[in-house]
């Protein structure tokens, strides 16, 4: 016999096409996902799988078998959701799931006026370079850089941010002199994975420079603000980030600024659950809270001055 575990192992490896993508996603050893799919297969008796050197795809048993494990799934996320709907109290975990920056420098040192607040509530701060489903409630709340488009999701938007150019002062003595944006192909660029970068509004780099010129890459961008740090290379960040770093400095003020959004996310089925409510709340207040900052007004002053 087989039960809905064994079918969520089945669900992530027929979505991932890897035994190793699979484990990750499900916090196991990828040859515990391996055994387990062979005894799936086993009390089936039928292959689900076709193993190839480029990863598993699925047999015509397979993709029955997917529609089938798909509709447990729903139904089984369905539960959850309305039993969920059931707790009114201000108490338990709530998971928060977005990009580095906002949940290191934004989101994280206001934890303590949520803890004030709400001393039941059992905060998970989860950093990811991709969006986590709140379908599959891989998350309760999710912060992203645009709407989102599809789903039954509930979305507000947050607030706008900027990012610039930003290098270490060692970095800028020690290199020519960088007068307008033409003058970046001479120099070293810290930026994102290329083929890691989960959505296009991170893509900034792009439209300032060639592929060759990026020297280092990181899915951190507290990575690459301790790149620029260390004087790697130049590094476009957002202003709440670098701002209070000593020894970094902007560059082509006038010319490199870059606006993009924040916005929080979550399922429509858990929008009355009060627990998720209320850090939803919270964040929405906090966030208002820090528009100057994400904004960069603190440095527009300090380079007026």
């Amino acid at each position: 016999m087989f039960g809905w575990d064994d079918l969520r192992y089945f669900l992530e490896v027929s979505r991932r096409g890897r035994l190793v993508g699979a484990a990750q996603r499900l916090g196991v050893d990828h040859t515990t996902v391996s055994r387990r799919i062979a005894n799936l297969e086993q009390s089936l008796n039928t292959q689900l799988f076709d193993r190839t050197p480029s990863g598993y795809t699925l047999t015509e048993a397979g993709r029955r078998l997917l529609a089938h494990a798909e509709l447990v799934e729903n139904t089984t996320l369905a539960i959850q959701a309305d039993l969920a709907g059931e707790n009114l109290e201000l108490s338990g975990s709530v998971r928060v799931s977005g990009p580095e920056g906002f949940m290191v420098k934004i989101l994280t040192p206001a934890v303590p006026h949520l803890r004030a607040r709400h001393p039941e509530i059992e905060l998970e701060v989860v950093t990811s370079s991709r969006y986590a489903s709140l379908s599959r409630r891989e998350a309760d709340l999710l912060i992203t850089l645009n709407r989102p488009t599809s789903g039954r999701l509930v979305a507000r938007k947050l607030a706008d941010y900027r990012l610039c150019m930003w290098a270490s002062e060692e970095y800028l003595d020690s290199n020519p002199k960088i007068q307008s944006v033409e003058d970046l192909q001479g120099h070293d660029l810290v930026g994102y994975v290329d083929d890691l970068i989960y959505t296009p509004q991170l893509r900034y780099l792009d439209q300032l420079v060639e592929a060759s010129a990026v020297k280092l890459r990181s899915t951190s961008l507290v990575g690459q603000l301790e790149a620029a740090k260390a004087s790697l290379g130049l590094c476009v960040l957002p202003c709440f980030m670098a701002e209070d770093v000593p020894g970094m400095k902007r560059v082509l003020v006038d010319e490199i600024c870059i606006n993009r959004e924040f916005w929080i996310v979550q399922h429509e089925d858990l929008r009355h659950v009060a627990r998720i409510r209320s850090v939803f709340e919270f964040i929405v207040e906090s966030v208002d809270a820090q528009a100057g900052r994400l904004l960069g007004l603190n440095c527009q002053e300090d380079d007026a001055a």
